[in-house]
């Protein structure tokens, strides 16, 4: 429902990226950026844009479904997840105290200037508007035996009898997520290129800026290289950890026998088996086994290692290789081999190393 609300209102996915320099002689990104998947409307957007769309999407919601809306608004805007924890289940008891209780009054009413209530719930963004979508209105009533008045959210009459409406809400507020946008692949597909193993990361792909990577590398290839033979194992593990850090995503391509090269961007802390995933789903015969050699021809065999764990940061060129067994089995058998082993609709976009990088700054 969500998406197609966002849909119906035509929210823009704005896949434009910033215009890279076009001088002489600077070579052009391997990608344009990092993009995202916003799961309630499906369009695609750039790292920078994605928190903006997300929340542009959850407004439009609200307008054909104001209490799910709300919900999400909680559960996403809020970064601290303790406090979220603690301020829905402080809301949820006030509904619940509601559909137990019905006959009870003081139920119905909540003083906004309770101590619980600003330390719990007027903190967290979206919940007010969770309270009115769901029947609360906005009250000002005196106190009693004095002449001050007090702010209370009433709850509506006629919402009483929809008590199991109420049940449905706290259960939802209860079960929700966060929306969490999912990380685009950018799956590309490259024709033979001697270009290959060359890679130029935007920004996008640090947690330091590219320059300031530049700068540290410069420094430490300046330093006594006496220092660096005489470092323990422990001493580079600790370095190469600290270096992992810096990359909060790599891009990876993998080159078939054939020459092709499957691209595909993700997350340096995921595992490798994601990518044997990524290139399984590629492959016109899926229940190929195969193996992936590193740089170096390396086997990468331990699917349980993030990649930033076995040196695929920030970018990496492997090798796919056959099992030779049911290759010879294959070849044995005089079953007629397609020209590619992967899907025809990837064959019929591929393009050049640049491509990629092209296609989404021109919104493609």
């Amino acid at each position: 429902m969500a998406e197609a609300a966002a849909s119906e209102k035509g929210i823009s996915a704005d896949k434009e990226d910033p215009a890279f320099p076009d001088t002489e002689g600077a070579a052009r990104p391997s990608v344009s950026g990092v993009y995202f998947t916003c799961p309630l409307t499906g369009a695609v957007v750039r790292r920078d844009q994605k928190e903006k769309h997300v929340r542009e999407a959850i407004q439009l919601y609200s307008s054909t479904n104001p209490v799910a809306a709300s919900i999400l608004e909680i559960h996403t805007f809020n970064k601290d997840r303790e406090k979220v924890r603690v301020g829905v289940e402080t809301m949820a008891k006030y509904l619940d105290n509601i559909y137990l209780h019905p006959e009870e009054e003081k139920y119905r009413k909540i003083k906004l200037q309770n101590k619980v209530f600003q330390e719990r719930i007027n903190c967290l963004e979206g919940a007010h508007n969770f309270f009115q979508a769901v029947g609360f209105e906005t009250r000002t009533l005196p106190v009693p035996g004095q002449e001050a008045t007090e702010e209370y959210y009433v709850l509506k009459e006629e919402m009483l009898t929809r008590l199991e409406d109420l049940k449905d809400y706290k259960e939802q507020l209860l079960s929700s997520e966060p929306v969490r946008p999912q990380l685009d692949r950018q799956l590309c597909v490259f024709k033979p290129s001697p270009e290959a193993a060359r890679f130029e990361l935007p920004d996008d792909f640090f947690n330091l800026t590219a320059e300031e990577i530049k700068r540290e590398q410069r420094l430490r290839t300046e330093a006594v290289e006496k220092a660096a033979m005489l470092r323990t194992r422990a001493m580079r593990e600790k370095e190469e950890q600290r270096e992992m850090r810096k990359y909060n995503y790599t891009l990876l391509r993998v080159r078939f026998p054939d020459g092709y090269i499957l691209q595909g961007t993700f997350y340096a802390r995921e595992p490798v088996s994601v990518l044997y995933s990524f290139v399984r789903e590629a492959l016109r015969d899926d229940w190929l086994p195969f193996e992936l050699l590193g740089p170096g021809g390396l086997k990468v065999t331990d699917e349980n290692l993030a990649f930033n764990e076995c040196g695929l940061v920030p970018s990496a060129l492997l090798t796919l290789a056959w099992d030779t067994a049911v290759m010879s089995d294959i070849q044995a058998s005089g079953q007629e081999q397609p020209a590619s082993p992967l899907k025809p609709e990837l064959l019929s976009r591929t393009g050049g190393v640049s491509s990629c990088a092209t296609s989404k700054l021109a919104g493609v």
